[in-house]
C-alpha cells in the first residue's frame, strides 16, 4: 500500500452506460466534490497535479470516465497506480441488470453508444459489459443501481461519499429475501435459512423481524446466537484490516427466504453488535421488508 502524503481524494466514477453515472456526478457536487464529466483518462493525472498545486482548494476530485474504450481497464490501472503515490484513489463502478438498462434506454429514446457497432440495443449492452468485466471485478466500490430510481441513487451516493471526512469504516448492513434475488453489490453475505422460519408459526406469520416476539423466536433458535457470536468475532479482524487498507465503505447482506423475519431480526442484531467495533459506523437497511 502506497503512503499518501497529502489529503487529496480522487474518485474515478465509471460503469455501464445507463447505470447512473450522471446522477452520481450531479450528487457529488453538493457535498463539495469537484466533478469533471467525460474527462479523458489521460487528463486525470494532469487535473490531480493542478489540484495539488492549488493549496488545498480542490481536496476532492471526481472524474466520470466512459467505459467504452477497449483498453480502459489497463489505462485506469496505470493511472490509479500513478495517482496513489500522492492521493487516496478509488474506482467506483456503476452497474445494472441488462433488462433494466434496456428499459432505461427505451424510456429516454436514446441509442446506446455501442448499439450501432454491436447491431442492436441489447447487443450493445452486452458488448459494453464484456469490455468492462475486468474493470468491474477490480473496482473499489461496485454499486448495482437496478433497484434504484433517481432519488434513491442520489440518497445512496450521499450516504457513501458525503461523509468521507468521518474516520473509520462506513458499514451498511442490509437484510434481503433470496426469492427476490441475492444482491450483487455487497462485500459479505450471510444466509439465515438454517434457522427455522417464523412464517410457519401462525401467530408470527403476519409480524416481521422488527417485532420483539419474532426477534425472540429467531435469536432463540438452536445455533442462532452461536452463529452471531462467531460471525462478529470473525468480522472484527476483517473490519480492522479494511481500515488499515483505507477501505472506507463495506456492505454486509443478511438473507432469508422472503426478507421478512429471520434476515431482519439477525441484521438488526448484527448491526447493533458491529456498531460497537472501533472505528465502525453502521447503517441498517431492509431491502425487501414490506414487499410480500
Amino acid at each position: 500500500m502506497n503512503e499518501v502524503v497529502n489529503g487529496q481524494e480522487i474518485l474515478i466514477v465509471t460503469g455501464m452506460s445507463g447505470a447512473g453515472r450522471s446522477t452520481v456526478a450531479n450528487t457529488l457536487e453538493d457535498p463539495g466534490w469537484y466533478v469533471v464529466d467525460n474527462l479523458p483518462l489521460s487528463m486525470v493525472k494532469t487535473l490531480a497535479d493542478m489540484a495539488d498545486k492549488s493549496g488545498g482548494a480542490l481536496p476532492r476530485i471526481a472524474a466520470v470516465v466512459d467505459v467504452r474504450g477497449r483498453d480502459l481497464f489497463a489505462d485506469i490501472q496505470e493511472t490509479v497506480n500513478e495517482l496513489r503515490h500522492t492521493a487516496t484513489v478509488r474506482v467506483v463502478f456503476l452497474d445494472a441488470a441488462d433488462d433494466i438498462l434496456v428499459r432505461r434506454y427505451e424510456s429516454v429514446r436514446r441509442p446506446h453508444p455501442l448499439q450501432v457497432e454491436a447491431g442492436g440495443l441489447l447487443e450493445g449492452i452486452r458488448l459494453e459489459r464484456e469490455r468492462s468485466q475486468e474493470l468491474r471485478a477490480t473496482s473499489d466500490v461496485v454499486v448495482d443501481t437496478s433497484s434504484y430510481n433517481v432519488h434513491q441513487l442520489t440518497t445512496a451516493t450521499r450516504e457513501m461519499f458525503s461523509s468521507d471526512d468521518v474516520a473509520g469504516l462506513q458499514l451498511t448492513v442490509m437484510s434481503f429475501g433470496f426469492k427476490y434475488g441475492a444482491p450483487t453489490d455487497v462485500d459479505l453475505m450471510a444466509d439465515m435459512r438454517f434457522i427455522p422460519n417464523p412464517f410457519w408459526e401462525p401467530e408470527l406469520r403476519p409480524l416481521t423481524g422488527v417485532d420483539p416476539s419474532v426477534k425472540e423466536y429467531v435469536l432463540g433458535r438452536e445455533g442462532a446466537s452461536e452463529f452471531i457470536d462467531a460471525y462478529v468475532a470473525a468480522l472484527t479482524p476483517v473490519f480492522a484490516g479494511f481500515q488499515r487498507e483505507n477501505k472506507r465503505h463495506a456492505s454486509l447482506a443478511v438473507g432469508c427466504t422472503g426478507g421478512k423475519h429471520r434476515s431482519v431480526a439477525v441484521a438488526r442484531e448484527l448491526a447493533d453488535r458491529l456498531a460497537g467495533l472501533p472505528g465502525v459506523s453502521v447503517q441498517l437497511r431492509h431491502r425487501d421488508l414490506g414487499r410480500e
